[in-house]
């Protein structure tokens, strides 16, 4: 019976959680508001919380990633570096959560297919760089740093041998990227803005909701 009520609180959060998304998603080209931070952090926020019930590295990892939703979502350089911060706690949370798993395995990155992924990573990882050396200004040594992590939770996630969270770790990333994009090459008037956000709300939020479910459900 306590599981049979688990079970139906955490999906009852993640269908709460998902109308919360729905609600951000509405709001995606609006302008800054109070309300339109809250549907962005209470999206991840309510996951965290009940994560916080049986798996704690979840919970950190969930609520550092739902308090940088509610600081890039809010206005100025201040607001951006903390949220930058915050999922950088995320990534290094959830790489502390998958190696911590008891299928977790380091072997497997070296050897295929897994090993295979650790290249594109790598390569990945130096075309980010790259381009965030050439256009990220002032806050290319901050922004740069954070690709090291990013990578670090995608590795992490090719030790475990779990096609869903493989999935969800590359969801982040590729938000993630996507952002970086939007946020320093695109002209603010670029048209395919109209997408770049949308989509990375999408994937990202995705890949949370992935998460939980791979792991709580």
């Amino acid at each position: 019976m306590i599981n049979e009520s688990a079970m139906m609180l955490e999906t009852v959060t993640l269908l709460l959680a998902g109308g919360f998304a729905l609600g951000y998603l509405w709001q995606v080209h609006a302008d800054e508001s109070w309300s339109r931070s809250g549907f962005k952090t209470a999206s991840v926020l309510s996951l965290a919380l009940v994560a916080g019930l049986s798996t704690p590295l979840l919970a950190v990892a969930l609520g550092l990633c739902a308090f940088g939703d509610l600081a890039l979502s809010r206005p100025g350089e201040r607001a951006f570096l903390a949220g930058v911060g915050s999922f950088a706690g995320g990534h290094l949370a959830y790489v502390g959560l998958f190696l911590s798993l008891p299928d977790a395995d380091v072997t497997r990155l070296w050897t295929a297919p897994a090993g295979w992924a650790v290249i594109a990573l790598a390569g990945v990882a130096l075309a980010m760089m790259s381009l965030l050396a050439r256009f990220a200004g002032e806050m290319r040594v901050q922004v740069m740093a954070y690709v090291p992590v990013i990578v670090a939770m995608g590795l992490a996630a090719l030790t475990l041998p779990t096609p869903l969270i493989w999935c969800a770790a590359v969801m982040f990333m590729i938000s993630d990227m996507v952002l970086a994009v939007e946020t320093f090459v695109l002209p603010p008037a670029h048209p395919a803005r109209r997408l770049t956000a949308p989509v990375i709300w999408l994937l990202y939020w995705g890949a949370q909701a992935l998460f939980f479910a791979v792991l709580i459900l």
